[in-house]
């Protein structure tokens, strides 16, 4: 995906996201899962799996940011932001575009850096070989479809055999390819989940699972059952926090118990990736969620 063509998607996302969250409104009114005051049944829970507390932390090289967050300052100024993420110590970034530059150019950017852009977010519906070949010069190792909204299950169902389809064209090129869940796919359609429909439609081989934590709360869904039911498929969080009446802030500044779904979800886990949909500072929430994550025990 071009950088004109990632913007016009996650703007249709940005756009569609308001409609999606009124969707789950009521399940995520009802049940909060992974917040931080969580029931003393998930506690018992927790601590039945062997793993402590408090000697858990997140290996550095597998802290990242999606780049999304930054999408104001990258216009702005693109070498100083990515320079200003190298100082804090940030080594990987999750691409949304890149920014009006080529995909080597952008890669050289990269490189100057120290910084390794390992994931991405593209569209599935352009040109895939196009994609691929950029994907493999910015040195990808993971690509991910980063929204999607049906209001059918066939129209979900169809867009699970258009996944897998591209996700064993992108597994032939080395690079798997996955999927970034919002909250209304959390939300029945005649009963039925539609990231149900996703899942069970696609080959748990080919697709892997990209899970946002905040939107996985915000839809009412606990990330430790989401990610037992799914194992081993989710292979990367979105690390975003949430107040308790449902706020988007900066990883630690709300109420979701990141410890205990990290504590609890720590096998093959590749990345934790920080991100904020419309931070006020993104360079401060890029310093916030790095040292967040550098110093959480779980």
């Amino acid at each position: 995906m071009c950088g004109e063509e990632a913007e016009r998607f996650h703007s249709r996302r940005s756009l569609l996201r308001g409609a999606a969250t009124a969707a789950a409104a009521v399940g995520a009114a009802v049940a909060l899962p992974g917040i931080a005051n969580a029931a003393t049944s998930a506690e018992a829970e927790t601590q039945g799996h062997g793993h402590g507390h408090g000697h858990g932390r997140v290996p550095v090289d597998k802290i990242s940011i999606q780049l999304y967050s930054l999408r104001t300052a990258l216009q702005a100024d693109l070498p100083g932001t990515l320079s200003a993420l190298a100082d804090i110590g940030y080594r990987k970034v999750e691409l949304a575009g890149t920014y009006g530059r080529t995909a080597e150019e952008f890669r050289g950017l990269l490189d100057k850096n120290r910084i390794r852009a390992t994931s991405t977010h593209i569209g599935i519906d352009g040109d895939l070989d196009k994609t691929i070949a950029d994907a493999k010069v910015l040195g990808n190792t993971r690509a991910n479809v980063p929204f999607a909204a049906f209001d059918t299950l066939d129209g979900w169902k169809q867009f699970a055999g258009r996944l897998d389809t591209a996700a064993r064209k992108f597994r032939q090129a080395g690079i798997p390819l996955g999927y970034h869940n919002h909250a209304h796919e959390f939300a029945p359609i005649d009963g039925v989940r539609p990231y149900d429909v996703l899942t069970r439609n696609t080959n748990r081989r080919y697709v892997h699972l990209e899970i946002d934590l905040f939107w996985a709360v915000e839809g009412g869904v606990d990330p430790v059952s989401l990610y037992r039911q799914h194992f081993p498929r989710v292979v990367q969080y979105h690390v975003k926090d949430r107040t308790a009446d449902g706020r988007m802030v900066d990883p630690g500044k709300g109420v979701i118990d990141f410890p205990r779904i990290f504590r609890n979800t720590r096998a093959n886990l590749h990345e934790y990736i920080v991100e904020h949909d419309n931070p006020t500072d993104p360079l401060s929430t890029a310093q916030t969620g790095f040292t967040y994550l550098r110093n959480v025990r779980f």
